[in-house]
């Protein structure tokens, strides 16, 4: 009978102090509008990768942001971080990642997305 208890008790702390995560990666270009940028000549160089993150905690199923909003946060995050600005820069590649992870009651959603820098150079 004590074993039969102590197995019982230990499988409850067991899922208890469990928690399960899921991750999902989209490439593609998910803009309303598309530019075309052909580099068939040696005009460019190809610069640093950027990165643009944006997280959101739900507790009982409340809280946070929904998950398009996520994604336009970690966008905006990674323009900020490209420095664009006054010079002859574009963003190429972009790659979005979502994340989930669960732990009882609540769980915590993060996206992050990343693009290359090409910089022209004529």
């Amino acid at each position: 009978m004590k074993n039969a208890l102590k197995i019982v008790l230990c499988g409850i702390s067991l899922s208890v102090m469990s928690s399960c995560a899921t991750h999902s990666a989209y490439t593609g270009n998910l803009k309303s509008q598309n530019t075309q940028v052909i580099l068939s000549q040696d005009n460019f160089k190809i610069g640093e990768r950027i990165e643009g993150k944006a997280n959101a905690t739900y507790v009982f199923g409340i809280g946070g942001l929904s998950k398009k909003s996520l994604v336009e946060t970690a966008r905006t995050n990674m323009f900020q971080n490209a420095n664009l600005q006054g010079s002859p820069k574009a963003l190429v590649n972009e790659t979005f990642s979502t994340k989930t992870s669960f732990f009882l009651l609540f769980w915590k959603h993060q996206v992050n997305v990343s693009a290359d820098v090409v910089e022209f150079t004529k």
